[in-house]
C-alpha cells in the first residue's frame, strides 16, 4: 500500500488507531468465516492483506443477511436496503464511521481505488436471493454470478494491482468470479435446496431430464452436474490468465484461491453424485499444500 512508510498519510494518532482497530476487526471475520479464501490471503502484504479482508468482511455481511432464515424477506431486504446506504455513503466520502468495516474500507479505498460499484452490484445479486429468483438460462446464471462474485473478483483485482488495473485484468477477474461461483453452486446443492433454492438452469434441468433435481433418476443429476462443471472448468480457463498480470505474491494469493475452488471442481468432475449427498470440502491439510503450492506455480507463470 502506497504510504505503508507514512509517506502521503495526513492521519491524525486517533483516526490510525480507529483505522487499525476496524482492520483488525475486518481480519477476525475473515479468519474466522473465509474457510477458503484466508488460505491465499494471508499471502499477501500487511496492507493489501487488510484491505482484502475489508472487502471480504463486506462481502461476508451482506452474504450472511442473504442467508440468514431468522429474518422475513421483508427484514432482509431492508438490512440490505441499508448497506446499499452505507456503500453510496463511501463512494460520497461519507462512510459511516461506526462501522469497522466502512472505515476499512474507507481507508482502503483511498490507495487502491476500489470499484465501489461492484459493491452496490453485490447487494443486487444476494437481493436476487432474498426474492428467491429463479434460472431460466445459463446466461441468466451467469449474469447472477457476476453480480455476487465477479465484483468480488474486481475488488480483488484492484487491491492486487495497487489500484491500477486495466479493463482486461477486471474481466479476467470477473470470469474467475464466475468460475468460482458455478463451483459454489454445484457444491452447495443440497443447502440451497434446504433455503428453497434451485441455481441450477431450468433449460438444463429440463434438458436431462431432471427438472425436480431431488425426484429425478440419479444417473440424470449426475449427467447434469457433469454438464455444468464442465462450464465451470472452462470459466476458470478462460480467468486464470489473470495469474500472468500479477506481482508474484499477488499471483500467489489469487492461485492459491482460484487452486482450492479447483480442486473442489476436480472433485465434483471424477464423480458428479456425490453433491447430492452434501457438500464437498478439502481438509486443512490440503487447502495449506494447496496455498503453498501456488506459490511455486505463480513463480513459474512469471517466468514464462
Amino acid at each position: 500500500m502506497r504510504g505503508e512508510n507514512g509517506g502521503g498519510m495526513a492521519v491524525t494518532m486517533t483516526a490510525a488507531v480507529e483505522v487499525e482497530f476496524a482492520y483488525r476487526e475486518c481480519e477476525r471475520v475473515t479468519r474466522s468465516q473465509a474457510a477458503n479464501f484466508y488460505y491465499g490471503i494471508r499471502l499477501l502484504p500487511r496492507f493489501k492483506r487488510q484491505a482484502m479482508c475489508a472487502a471480504y468482511a463486506f462481502a461476508r455481511r451482506v452474504d450472511d443477511i442473504g442467508d440468514d432464515g431468522g429474518h422475513d424477506r421483508g427484514a432482509q431486504l431492508e438490512l440490505l436496503a441499508r448497506e446499499r446506504e452505507a456503500v453510496a455513503a463511501l463512494a460520497a466520502g461519507r462512510p459511516h464511521t461506526d462501522d469497522p468495516v466502512a472505515v476499512a474500507l474507507a481507508h482502503a479505498n483511498r490507495y487502491y481505488n476500489l470499484p465501489l460499484d461492484a459493491l452496490a452490484l453485490l447487494i443486487e445479486g444476494v437481493e436476487r436471493d432474498v426474492v428467491g429468483s429463479d434460472y431460466e438460462s445459463f446466461d441468466e446464471l451467469v449474469n447472477y454470478c457476476r453480480c455476487v462474485a465477479g465484483s468480488v473478483g474486481r475488488l480483488c483485482v484492484a487491491i492486487f494491482s495497487d489500484g491500477a488495473a486495466d479493463a482486461h485484468a477486471h474481466r479476467l477477474a470477473d470470469d474467475l468470479g464466475v468460475a468460482m461461483q458455478l463451483t459454489n453452486i454445484l457444491r452447495d446443492i443440497v443447502e440451497d435446496h434446504e433455503r428453497g433454492r434451485v441455481y441450477l438452469p431450468a433449460q438444463d434441468r429440463e434438458r436431462f431430464g431432471c427438472r425436480e433435481l431431488f425426484a429425478a433418476d440419479p444417473q440424470a443429476v449426475s449427467a447434469l452436474v457433469q454438464f455444468e462443471a464442465q462450464r465451470a472448468a472452462e470459466w476458470f480457463a478462460r480467468g486464470l490468465p489473470l495469474v500472468e498480470q500479477l506481482d508474484l505474491r499477488s499471483a500467489s494469493c489469487l492461485q492459491a484461491m482460484a487452486g482450492i475452488y479447483g480442486r473442489i471442481l476436480e472433485r465434483i468432475l471424477a464423480d458428479p453424485g456425490q453433491v447430492m449427498g452434501g457438500r464437498i470440502s478439502l481438509s486443512p491439510l490440503e487447502k495449506t499444500w494447496v496455498a503453498a503450492r501456488s506459490l511455486a506455480i505463480a513463480g513459474r507463470e512469471q517466468l514464462r
